[in-house]
C-alpha cells in the first residue's frame, strides 16, 4: 500500500486548497505528483494516488490499491497533527489508518469490458469519470449466463447420437467425467475468484495472475483459441441446422449421387457458414450492444427448448409421438424417397409395386431384377418413439460402435445376403464417421464448456466473491442434472435405430431430439438455431476482447498491435485476427472434427486454473485467503488430472499439438516477453524449490568431478556508474557457457543512507550490461566506506548457504602506476590476500578491453604456462573456454618450465601421460630454464623499483615536503654513483665475488605461488647501463631499448659498465633482485613462444607476507606480463578442481 500513496497538503477552510489546479481534478489525481504543491503552513497531508512506476519495476498499480477510482474530493482534518507528532516524518509512506479506512468504504468494482484496474491509464491528466455501483445478483449475473453457455449445440444436434452410439452406460460414464472435470475447476475456480478481487478478465486474469505471465500467456492463448473455434463449431451447427432441418433445399450444391452427399453437404457447409460469419463479424462490428440485448432472447430459446424435451418425454408416457419407422430386414432405412413401407400395395385388387420398389429394383414391374437383400427380406415399420414405458431402455444399454459406412440396424432376425458394391447406392441409414469412446468424449466435451462466464463478469456483480462461486456451482450441478436424466431418458424413449440416426433420416428429416419434444418439433429446431446464433455471436464477441487484454498486458510482443481498436475501445483488429481464425474452423465444416480441437483448448485451461489453485494452496501463501473455503488441494489435483486424462483420451494428437502450442507460446514469453512481477504462483514454486535444495546442498566444498568456477565477478563503475570493463562480463559468459553460479559485484563509497538510490541505479546499470553481454547471474552493489572493505565484504559474504563463490574474476588495475592514490593497488593486493585466506580461486585478466566479445576467433592457441601445481585450475580453464562458440577454433598448449637437474624429456612424456588421463586435448612443451648470474638490467629494474618505492613512501608529506624528498633522493643517488665509481677499479672484484658467495649460499628467490618454488632464468644476459640514466619510472620503451642493447656484441663495454654500476647496487634487497630476475627471464621465455597467442593463463604469485613489500609485488607482476596483450593470471584456491578418475 505504501508505495502507491503519499501525503500531500490539504489548506485550512479559509484557504482554497485547489486554488492551483489548472486541470480542476481531485486530489486523487493520475498525475503521478507532476503537480505537487509546495507545503502551504498550518496545512494537514492526505493520501493521494500515485502511478509512478513501483519498486516492482513493471510501472502498473498494484491490486493493494484497492481505490483508484474514488473521486470524491475529501478535504477534512485526517489526523491531529499534535496528537500524531510522533509519526509525523514517516506519513509520507505510512498514511493513517482512519483515512484509509475512509477511503475503503468506498470502494466499488470495475464495470464489464474496462481495462483492468492494474493498468495505468492512457492519458494521465484526464479525468476519472464516476462508476456507477454494480447491482447484478447471483441469479440473473451468474446462473442464467453460466446456464446459456454451457447448454448448447451439443445438446441438441449430437446428444441423441452419442446416446445411442455409446449406449446409455457408457453415456452416463461420459458425461459423469466431463461434468465432474468442470465441478472440480469450478470449486478451484471459486477458490481463486474469491481470494481478493478478480477484474474484468475472467479466467485469463486468475490464470495469469496465479501462474505467472508465461503460464497465464500461454494458457491465456489457448483459451483464447478455444473461444475462437467454439464460435466456429457455433456457427456449423447453426447452418447444420438451417440446411438439414429448417431449409433444406436452400443448398447449393445438390449430389446427383448417394456417396456424393456427405462432400456436398461439406461444401455447402463452408459457403453458408463463411457467409454466416461475415454477418455475425460485421454486427459485432457496428455495435456489441445489440448482442447483449439479444442475449436474454438467446437463454430464453435454450430454457423454452429444454422444456419442450421434458414435457415431450412426460407426454411419451400417455400418448407417444408418432414417427414410424421403416426396416428392410433388420436395415433401417432412409425415408425420403418413398410415401410408405410396402414393397407392394393392392389398389383396385391390382398389386402395384411401391416408391419403395423403385429404389431397390430396376424397374416397376413386379418381375424386374431386384437388390438381392430387398428379395431376401420384408420391410416392417416401428414406432421411432416407442415412448418411456416401452422397456426400449434395456436395447439402448449397451454400445454399438463401428467404422464409416456401417449400417444401422436393428436386432430383428432376417436373411443374409452377399455383400454388394451397389449398398452403399441404396437408401440404408449409415455411419457417416468410425465411432469409438474416446472420439465421443472429445465431441461431448464442449457441451460442458461455459463454466466462466460468471467470473467474466465479475466487474458487474454486486458481491463477485459470493455470487461467482454459488452461481458457477449450482449452473454446473443443474447442467450435470439435465444431462444425465437426458441420457436416460433419450435411451429410455427412442428406439435404438432412430438414436444412431445421427441426422434424423429414418423420420423424415426431423430433428431426432426434436421428435421427443412437445408441442412441436419446430420448438426444439428453432430454439436451437437461435441459440447457436446467439452462442456464435458471444464467442465472437468475447474472444476479441480477451486478445485484447492479453495484448494490453504487453506480455507477448508480436500481439501489441492487436491492443488498439476503435475510439470507444472496440477490439478491431483483433476481431479481424479472430473472424480469421474461425473461418479455419469453418472450412474444417464438420462439426464432429472442431469439437475435439476446442476441446483441447478449453481442457488445458482448466487444468491449469486447477494448477494455479492447488500450488497456492500448497505453497501457503500469505495472500492465499479465499472466502470459498470447501476447496482442497486434493481436489485441485484431481481435477488437473482428469484434465489431462481427458486430453489424450479425445485426442492424443490434438492434446500433443495443443501442448506443443502451449509450450512454444511459453518459450516465447520467457525468451521475448515483457517481465512482469503478479505474485504469481510459479515464482512462490520457484522460490520454495530453491529454499529446498539449498537447504539440501551442504556447505562443504563438492567433490572434484563436481567443481566448476562458481565466479563472484568485482566490477569497476566510473563517475556516472557506468561499468567500466564490460568484456569482463563477455568473458564471465565464455567461461561459464550459461552453467553454474555467477554473482556480479561492486562498490560504491559511502554510506548506504546516502547512496542507496544510486546503488539501485548502479544495479540496474549493471543488470542491463548482463542482458546485453548474456551474462546470466546475480547482481550485488555494496555501500562501504571504502573499497577496500566493500570488496571483503563481497568476498565474505556474497552467496547463500552452499551457493557460494568458490573464485574471484577481476580485472588488472593497469594504470596503478600512474594514479595518485596508493589504495588503488593495495586494494588488489588485499583482495588476493582475502581469496587466499577464504580458499577461493583468482582470476585476473590484464587488458580485458581487448578480450573477444561475440566474435569468433580465428585458429589461434591458448597457452598455459604451468610453473607451480595449484589444483588443476589452469588445464580447467581453457577446456571450459573451448565449450563457447568465440573460443572453440582455439588449439591449447601448456608449457612448463624445467631446470638444471630435472629430466626434460621425462617431464615431457609424463605431462603428456597426465593429460591423456584427464581427457584434455594439448600440445605439451617443456622450457629449459637453468640457473644464471643476474643481469645487470634485473638490477637496474629493481634500483627503479626500490627508488620509486621509497618515493612512494613519502607520499602521505605535504607537497613541499614530497618535492624536497624526492630531490634530495636523486641527488642522493647520483652522487653515489659518481663517488664509488672513481675509487671503483680495484674494489670491484672483490665485491663481485662477495656478492656471488651471498648468491649461492642463499635460497633462489620466490616468486610463483608460496611454495618458493620458482625458476630463474637459463639466459646470461649482460646489459650495458651508464649510472647517469637511472630514471625514477621504467617505461615500455626503455624495456626494449635495453634488450635490445643487452644482445649486442660489445661485450667488452657491458662488462665494464656492468662492474662501473656495481657500487650502487651492494644497497638493493637481495630478494627483490632475485624476484625480478625471475621476472625478467620468465616474461623473456613466455614473450618468446606465447606473444601471438589468443590468451595466455599464467600461474599468480601470492603477495608478500611482509605488506612493506607490496608495492614491489606490483612491479614483480608487471614484468611479468611485458609486451603480452591478453593474459590471465591464475591463482589456485588451494584444493583440486580436476581429476582422472570417472
Amino acid at each position: 500500500m505504501s508505495e502507491r500513496f503519499r501525503v500531500v497538503p490539504v489548506a485550512q477552510a479559509d484557504e482554497s486548497a485547489f486554488g492551483d489546479e489548472t486541470d480542476g481534478d481531485s486530489v486523487f489525481d493520475t498525475g503521478g505528483g507532476e503537480g505537487e504543491r509546495a507545503e502551504r503552513r498550518g496545512s494537514v497531508p492526505i493520501l493521494q494516488y500515485s502511478r509512478e512506476p513501483n519498486k516492482y519495476g513493471d510501472g502498473n498499480p498494484r491490486e493493494s490499491s484497492p481505490f483508484i477510482h474514488n473521486t470524491d474530493d475529501y478535504k477534512g482534518t485526517l489526523y491531529d497533527g499534535k496528537n500524531m507528532a510522533l509519526f509525523e516524518e514517516e506519513m509520507d509512506s505510512n498514511p493513517m489508518v482512519s483515512s484509509l479506512l475512509s477511503k475503503l468504504a468506498n470502494y466499488t468494482n470495475l464495470t464489464q469490458g474496462v481495462r483492468e484496474h492494474e493498468e495505468a491509464d492512457e492519458d494521465e491528466g484526464a479525468k476519472k469519470k464516476t462508476v456507477k455501483s454494480p447491482q447484478m445478483g447471483t441469479f440473473i449475473g451468474v446462473y442464467l449466463p453460466c446456464l446459456q453457455n454451457i447448454l448448447g449445440v451439443i445438446l441438441f444436434l449430437r446428444m441423441t447420437w452419442i446416446v445411442g452410439t455409446a449406449g446409455i452406460l457408457e453415456s452416463f460414464i461420459i458425461v459423469s467425467m466431463c461434468c465432474s472435470c468442470t465441478m472440480l475447476t469450478a470449486i478451484s475456480m471459486s477458490a481463486i475468484a474469491t481470494n481478493g478481487v478478480v477484474p474484468a478478465g475472467g479466467s485469463y486474469y486468475m490464470i495469469s495472475r496465479s501462474l505467472g505471465p508465461e503460464f497465464g500467456g500461454a494458457v491465456g492463448l489457448c483459451f483464447y483459441l478455444g473461444t475462437t473455434f467454439a464460435g466456429a463449431m457455433y456457427i456449423l451447427g447453426t447452418i447444420e441446422i438451417f440446411l438439414t432441418y429448417i431449409v433444406p433445399s436452400a443448398a447449393i450444391f445438390k449430389a446427383e449421387e448417394k456417396a456424393q452427399e456427405a462432400e456436398v453437404m461439406l461444401n455447402n457447409m463452408r459457403v453458408y457458414g463463411t457467409c454466416c460469419l461475415t454477418l455475425m463479424a460485421v454486427v459485432v462490428f457496428v455495435g456489441v450492444k445489440y448482442v447483449n440485448k439479444l442475449a436474454l432472447v438467446f437463454l430464453a430459446c435454450v430454457v423454452l427448448s429444454i422444456l419442450a424435451i421434458y414435457a415431450g418425454v412426460i407426454k411419451t408416457i400417455f400418448e407417444p409421438p408418432v414417427f414410424p419407422v421403416c426396416l428392410l430386414g433388420n436395415r433401417t432405412l432412409q425415408n425420403h424417397g418413398f410415401d410408405k413401407c410396402l414393397k407392394t400395395e393392392m389398389i383396385d385388387n391390382v398389386t402395384v409395386t411401391t416408391k419403395l420398389w423403385s429404389l431397390f429394383c430396376e424397374g416397376p414391374e413386379l418381375n424386374a431384377s431386384c437388390h438381392e437383400y430387398f428379395s431376401l427380406n420384408n420391410v416392417t415399420e416401428i414406432q421411432g418413439i416407442p415412448g418411456l414405458t416401452s422397456g426400449v431402455i434395456s436395447e439402448n444399454m449397451w454400445a454399438s460402435y463401428g467404422p464409416a459406412s456401417m449400417l444401422v440396424e436393428k436386432a430383428l432376425p432376417s436373411e443374409p445376403a452377399a455383400a454388394s458394391p451397389q449398398d452403399q447406392y441404396m437408401p440404408y441409414v449409415v455411419n457417416d464417421i468410425t465411432t469409438f469412446f474416446t472420439l465421443l468424449v472429445g465431441i461431448y466435451f464442449p457441451s460442458v464448456t461455459g463454466i466462466m462466464a460468471g467470473s467474466n463478469r465479475s466487474g458487474d456483480l454486486r458481491d463477485a466473491q459470493r455470487s461467482i462461486p454459488i452461481g458457477t456451482i449450482l449452473a454446473i450441478i443443474t447442467t450435470t442434472i439435465i444431462y444425465l436424466s437426458c441420457t436416460v431418458l433419450f435411451g429410455a424413449c427412442i428406439d435404438g435405430v432412430v438414436l444412431r440416426d445421427k441426422f434424423g433420416d429414418s423420420v423424415k428429416g426431423n430433428l431426432v431430439i426434436g421428435t421427443l419434444s412437445w408441442p412441436s418439433p419446430w420448438v426444439i429446431v428453432i430454439g436451437s438455431f437461435f441459440s447457436c446464433c446467439g452462442a456464435g455471436l458471444q464467442s465472437l464477441t468475447g474472444a476479441p476482447r480477451l486478445l485484447q487484454a492479453i495484448a494490453r498486458d504487453g506480455i507477448v510482443p508480436f500481439l501489441e498491435v492487436f491492443g488498439h481498436g476503435k475510439a470507444n475501445g472496440e477490439p478491431t483488429w483483433a476481431l479481424l485476427l479472430t473472424a480469421l481464425i474461425c473461418e479455419s474452423g469453418i472450412l474444417i465444416a464438420s462439426l464432429d472434427a472442431v469439437a475435439p480441437i476446442l476441446s483441447m483448448f478449453f481442457l488445458m485451461c482448466y487444468l491449469f486454473v486447477n494448477l494455479a489453485c492447488a500450488l497456492q494452496t500448497l505453497l501457503r501463501t500469505p495472500n492465499w485467503r479465499p472466502r470459498f473455503k470447501y476447496y482442497h488441494w486434493a481436489l485441485s489435483f484431481l481435477g488437473m488430472s482428469l484434465c489431462l486424462a481427458l486430453m489424450f483420451i479425445s485426442s492424443w494428437y490434438y492434446a500433443l499439438v495443443a501442448m506443443l502450442i502451449a509450450g512454444c507460446i511459453y518459450k516465447y514469453i520467457e525468451y521475448r516477453g515483457a517481465e512482469k512481477e503478479w505474485g504469481d504462483g510459479i515464482r512462490g514454486v520457484s522460490l520454495n524449490a530453491a529454499r529446498f535444495a539449498l537447504i539440501r546442498l551442504e556447505e562443504a566444498p563438492p567433490h572434484t568431478k563436481n567443481w566448476r568456477p562458481q565466479l563472484l565477478v568485482l566490477l569497476n563503475l566510473d563517475s556516472e556508474l557506468s561499468v567500466k570493463h564490460p568484456r569482463l562480463l563477455s568473458f564471465t559468459t565464455q567461461l561459464k557457457a550459461g552453467k553454474g553460479l555467477t554473482i556480479v559485484g561492486s562498490v560504491l563509497e559511502g554510506t548506504f543512507l546516502t547512496r542507496d538510490t544510486e546503488a539501485k541505479q548502479a544495479e540496474q546499470n549493471i543488470k542491463s550490461v548482463m542482458a546485453a553481454e548474456k551474462t546470466k547471474g546475480f547482481c550485488h552493489v555494496v555501500v562501504s566506506s571504502n573499497q577496500r572493505d566493500g570488496i571483503s565484504h563481497l568476498v565474505q559474504s556474497a552467496g547463500l548457504g552452499g551457493m557460494k563463490h568458490n573464485s574471484v574474476l577481476m580485472a588488472w588495475p593497469g594504470n596503478w602506476r600512474q594514479s595518485n592514490d596508493p589504495q588503488s593497488w593495495k586494494s588488489f593486493i588485499e583482495t588476493v590476500r582475502e581469496t587466499t585466506a577464504a580458499h577461493q580461486a583468482l582470476l585476473v585478466a590484464k587488458n580485458v578491453d581487448s578480450f573477444p566479445h561475440q566474435e569468433r576467433l580465428s585458429e589461434g592457441t591458448i597457452d598455459v604456462w604451468w610453473i607451480v601445481h595449484d589444483g588443476g585450475l589452469l588445464m580447467l580453464l581453457p577446456f571450459l573456454l573451448r565449450q563457447h562458440k568465440v573460443w572453440r577454433k582455439c588449439k591449447m598448449r601448456i608449457f612448463t618450465v624445467a631446470q638444471l637437474d630435472d629430466n626434460s624429456i621425462q617431464m615431457k612424456k609424463d605431462l603428456q601421460m597426465f593429460l591423456y588421463h584427464l581427457r584434455l586435448n594439448a600440445e605439451v612443451e617443456v622450457v629449459e630454464m637453468h640457473d644464471s648470474d643476474i643481469s645487470a638490467f634485473t638490477y637496474e629494474k629493481t634500483l627503479v623499483m626500490e627508488q620509486r618505492s621509497q618515493m612512494l613512501k613519502q607520499m602521505q608529506l605535504s607537497r613541499t615536503e614530497r618535492e624536497r624528498e624526492i630531490q634530495s633522493i636523486t641527488d642522493e643517488s647520483r652522487s653515489s654513483i659518481r663517488r664509488k665509481n672513481q675509487s671503483g677499479a680495484h674494489s670491484s672484484g672483490v665485491n663481485n665475488q662477495n656478492s656471488q658467495l651471498d648468491e649461492e649460499n642463499q635460497d633462489e628467490a620466490q616468486l610463483i605461488h608460496d611454495r618458493n618454488t620458482a625458476s630463474h632464468a637459463a639466459l646470461n644476459d649482460k646489459a650495458d647501463a651508464a649510472p647517469e640514466r637511472v630514471h625514477m619510472t621504467w617505461t615500455k620503451e626503455k624495456f626494449f631499448t635495453e634488450r635490445n642493447r643487452n644482445r649486442e656484441p660489445n661485450t667488452n663495454m657491458a662488462v665494464r659498465d656492468l662492474f662501473n654500476m656495481r657500487p650502487e647496487w651492494e644497497s638493493l634487497n637481495h630478494s627483490n633482485v632475485r624476484c625480478m630476475h625471475t621476472a625478467v627471464k620468465l616474461n623473456e621465455v613466455v614473450v618468446n613462444k606465447s606473444q601471438g597467442a589468443h590468451l595466455v593463463l599464467l600461474n599468480m604469485p601470492g603477495p608478500p607476507k611482509n605488506r612493506g613489500g607490496d608495492e614491489n609485488y606490483m612491479e614483480f607482476l608487471e614484468v611479468m606480463m611485458e609486451g603480452l596483450n591478453r593474459v590471465l593470471l591464475v591463482r589456485g584456491g588451494g584444493r583440486e578442481v580436476i581429476t582422472i578418475y570417472s
